[in-house]
């Protein structure tokens, strides 16, 4: 289940500018979200999603650090304690390093993607629960990222000027695989949050052709519609059910 929930987070975002200059993230800013998933009928809160951002001392790197952990209450059911890393460019947000530790279930994993876009590759080096390490150079566009830089990377896009309706197609680097993704604007809404109170937000939907994804205008995302493009509501839909996250502390912004 944990899988698919951080996979809709981060399948769902990259840009319609990717590696535009950097004018919306700076290093402090730490986002906290509750993840909730429908069980039997009720959304019921599992786990803590959490965003930070700090600068690398002595170089022109963010380090972007994305943890999961579910609640100690639901432990028992199913624990949960996953952390995605991604050190990118402070002026454009590029990826160059990437790392994925997910501990679900009694499951681990463990990945590494060092991003060449000069030779147009990632050199990925992949370690599973009792299985040998492996390493495989993975062929890529100059447009894709990783799955926790393109979160940062939407919101640096002029989404202002986007008309309802207009659809951008995307590329992830997830599971040492390239994954297209489709981002469509669909309006502005006004939605209440826990954090800002009601606030005007950019609609959009997210798909894809994985079956981490299910359905039409089924899985959604609130940004803040302004400056900061702050993720504040993520509603997702997948083949077994449908849950959601939403932001619940924001600091540093």
């Amino acid at each position: 289940m944990q899988y698919k929930l951080l996979s809709i987070i981060c399948a769902v975002f990259t840009s319609l500018g990717v590696f535009a200059q950097n004018t919306t993230i700076k290093s402090g800013e730490k986002l906290v979200y509750a993840a909730s998933y429908n069980m039997s009928g009720l959304m019921t809160t599992l786990a803590e999603v959490t965003m930070e951002t700090t600068k690398v001392p002595d170089k022109n790197l963010f380090h972007l650090n994305l943890t999961a952990s579910t609640y100690t209450k639901w432990d028992s059911y199913f624990k949960i304690r996953d952390q995605y890393q991604s050190y990118v460019s402070t002026k454009t947000l590029k990826p160059v390093l990437y790392y994925r530790n997910i501990d679900e279930g009694g499951y681990t994993k463990s990945e590494k993607y060092v991003f060449d876009y000069k030779n147009k590759v990632a050199k990925t080096t992949v370690q599973r629960r009792k299985k040998p390490e492996t390493k495989k150079d993975v062929a890529i566009s100059l447009q894709t990222s990783d799955v926790v830089a393109t979160l940062y990377q939407l919101r640096n896009l002029n989404i202002s000027a986007a008309k309802p309706g207009t659809k951008v197609t995307l590329t992830i680097l997830f599971d040492g695989k390239e994954i297209p993704v489709i981002v469509k604007y669909m309006a502005k809404e006004t939605i209440s949050t826990d954090v800002f109170g009601k606030k005007e937000c950019y609609k959009l939907s997210i798909s894809a052709k994985t079956d981490a994804l299910k359905g039409k205008d089924e899985n959604l995302l609130w940004l803040t519609a302004d400056a900061k493009k702050i993720p504040v509501l993520i509603k997702f839909s997948i083949p077994v059910g449908n849950g959601q996250l939403k932001l619940t502390k924001a600091t540093g912004i």
